[in-house]
């Protein structure tokens, strides 16, 4: 059985909360920030990966 790929998300803001997002499926709600220079922030539970819109286009 394989796992989805995780999920990608582009926000406004540097600080952004993650639970899982699923029903049954989450997990604890964390902060995380985003650093300003690397303009991403994977999620250490379900590897969500969210993007600051000013980096939406640059590549990793």
């Amino acid at each position: 059985m394989t796992r989805p790929a995780p999920e990608t998300k582009i926000v406004d803001t540097w600080k952004v909360a993650c639970d899982g997002s699923g029903p049954g499926l989450g997990h604890p709600r964390v902060w995380l920030a985003i650093p300003h220079d690397l303009g991403w922030v994977e999620c250490g539970y379900c590897d969500a990966k969210y993007v600051h819109r000013d980096f939406e286009s640059k590549p990793d």
